[in-house]
């Protein structure tokens, strides 16, 4: 049986790895973000609902579990599920 992350664990590996802030970000159902940049690197696991992030025109449709990364300025899209989702991310500045 597979033990499940806790927000402690994921932003201690983090912080450790250098990122500066650990959070967790909620959405709504059905939320959806046009082709947007952020000005920091981000790492984060989809903890709990579904989402699908669209980066160079490719979507990955994203699971409790799975794991994406942003590069700084990097311009994607993100569509959230019927049941919203729920994802940790660590940031880190340039």
């Amino acid at each position: 049986m597979v033990t499940p992350l806790r927000f402690a664990e994921f932003e201690a590996a983090e912080r450790a790895a250098g990122c500066h802030e650990v959070l967790a970000r909620s959405w709504d159902a059905n939320a959806e973000l046009a082709q947007h940049t952020h000005p920091f690197h981000a790492r984060a696991v989809v903890v709990q609902g579904e989402m699908w992030l669209t980066v160079d025109g490719q979507t990955r449709h994203l699971l409790p579990g799975d794991r994406f990364e942003l590069a700084a300025g990097k311009p994607h899209a993100e569509r959230y599920g019927p049941q919203g989702a729920i994802y940790w991310v660590a940031r880190t500045n340039p």
